[in-house]
């Protein structure tokens, strides 16, 4: 496809989808499966081209990290959806009340049409093509808007998307801000966002216009929470990777800490040593991703900037032997100490890596600082006395939630991923995703010997003794 479509064009292009959609309106399982296949063969040929394009769009990005965190993701998504597939799509009985036997009751999957997919920078491979599994699944069509701030990626996949899928199954629309309105505009049958709070807003504000339905992942503070039973030095490790994983760029990623006020000073030792450990250096160090952009990387200063002229103690973590630059838009690892409601930091989300730390008392008071706020993304908790841990999963709402780990609930296709409230609405993956994608259409099959007749008019003077006997039976 070429970039910068018109809105007539993009117009075109989703009237395209839905004829070829309504030409085959239940595709088998085998069309399916194939799409699938083609779809991984996709991500495994164009892999390098891929990663080199997402490396030169941030600056520096570890091909490694990309491996993990976006090609392995989705290889793993296609293998269980593939695996999966035929039960996924079978009928599924369910009971039927005793009045109205011998009739019965069943599930049935349909594809929804056409699916839109807007995606944003910061994994742009995995979250364009993670909700297309599940899309592809269910046997729909889609069209992918990957964001603007990635073009060299969103150009390589445009072509990848090209060479392996007919432009009515599959289609990527590339382009800038202005193109993205008009494509969030369009009256898809399901509409899939992956972004900031304030855009979803927007992107849901033009769906409804459709009676489009949204699923918005989103974002937010997502708390991390350390138990007074956390054995600090046997798990700070996965926070400190789960922070600085694309350099924090991530809508899961922990937003902050809270730490039992007597532990702080221990937990900024051994997080400092932590990260140092896993990154020995910044300036030239492969391993460690730049800030995407200037603009970004402004606004992650002003807010480190904003805390200190409030009062925060501010404290780098960067070896002697390194003075970061700014040429590359790699930012070094940045702790908060005293932070407090009235800066900026501690009211939007930071998406970078600079974590501030909050002291608490008691568990108590914990949840309560979690539960004032908008409901996360993700939560993590770290220790090891059950009792508290499950007072905190039924203490607190978020989006999904790791124990003495970061991250990884995501890459459960067993699981659901997505938020609740500001931090997004519906969710994916796996069968979920499958589901997400469908119509579960319910179906009643009479019976010809249906006893239907007795509740038909005219009525006779029976009837209340028949609606008795019924009201008992259902």
């Amino acid at each position: 496809m070429n970039s910068d479509l018109t809105d007539d064009e993009l117009q075109a292009l989703l009237r395209r989808q839905q004829k070829a959609f309504r030409a085959d309106m239940s595709p088998s399982r085998t069309v399916r499966e194939d799409r699938l296949h083609r779809l991984s063969r996709l991500i495994d040929t164009h892999s390098k081209q891929f990663a080199a394009s997402i490396s030169e769009d941030f600056g520096t990005r570890s091909p490694i990290e990309i491996r993990i965190t976006e090609t392995m993701l989705l290889q793993s998504g296609i293998r269980h959806a593939i695996r999966h597939l035929a039960r996924w799509m079978k009928p599924r009985r369910v009971a039927t009340a005793l009045a109205y036997r011998p009739g019965r009751s069943m599930m049935i999957t349909q594809p929804l049409g056409v699916v839109g997919i807007i995606s944003p920078w910061n994994y742009p491979l995995q979250l364009a093509l993670a909700p297309l599994i599940g899309a592809l699944a269910a046997g729909n069509r889609a069209m992918i808007k990957p964001s603007e701030l990635t073009p060299l990626f969103s150009a390589v996949l445009r072509t990848a998307v090209a060479e392996s899928f007919a432009p009515d199954v599959v289609s990527v629309v590339t382009g800038d801000v202005a193109v993205g309105k008009s494509f969030a505009a369009l009256p898809f049958d399901h509409l899939v966002f992956t972004g900031s709070t304030a855009v979803g807003r927007e992107v849901a504000q033009a769906a409804a216009k459709n009676l489009t339905p949204v699923t918005l992942e989103l974002g937010g503070k997502s708390p991390a929470i350390i138990d007074a039973s956390c054995d600090l030095d046997g798990v700070v490790d996965r926070l400190a990777w789960g922070k600085l994983i694309n350099a924090g760029q991530t809508c899961i990623a922990p937003d902050y800490v809270l730490v039992p006020r007597g532990d702080v000073g221990r937990f900024v030792q051994a997080l400092r040593a932590s990260m140092t450990r896993l990154y020995p250096a910044f300036r030239g160090n492969p391993d460690y991703t730049s800030i995407v952009s200037e603009r970004h990387l402004q606004r992650l200063r002003d807010l480190v900037g904003d805390a200190g002229a409030r009062g925060a103690r501010i404290i780098e973590i960067e070896p002697s032997t390194d003075a970061i630059g700014h040429s590359d838009r790699r930012m070094a690892p940045t702790l908060l100490l005293d932070v407090h409601d009235e800066m900026r930091v501690m009211r939007e989300e930071i998406f970078g890596p600079v974590l501030p730390i909050v002291p608490y008392d008691t568990l108590a008071d914990a949840l309560n600082y979690v539960n004032q706020r908008d409901r996360p993304l993700a939560l993590y908790w770290f220790g090891t006395n059950h009792a508290a841990r499950d007072q905190v999963l039924a203490g607190t709402i978020s989006g999904g939630v790791s124990i003495n780990d970061t991250l990884l609930h995501i890459a459960q296709e067993r699981l659901p991923f997505g938020g609740i409230g500001p931090s997004g609405q519906g969710h994916y993956h796996g069968e979920f995703g499958f589901r997400r994608f469908s119509k579960e259409k319910p179906v009643f099959v009479q019976s010809r010997f249906s006893g239907g007749g007795i509740i038909r008019p005219p009525y006779k003077s029976s009837i209340g003794r028949v609606l008795g006997w019924l009201s008992h039976l259902t």
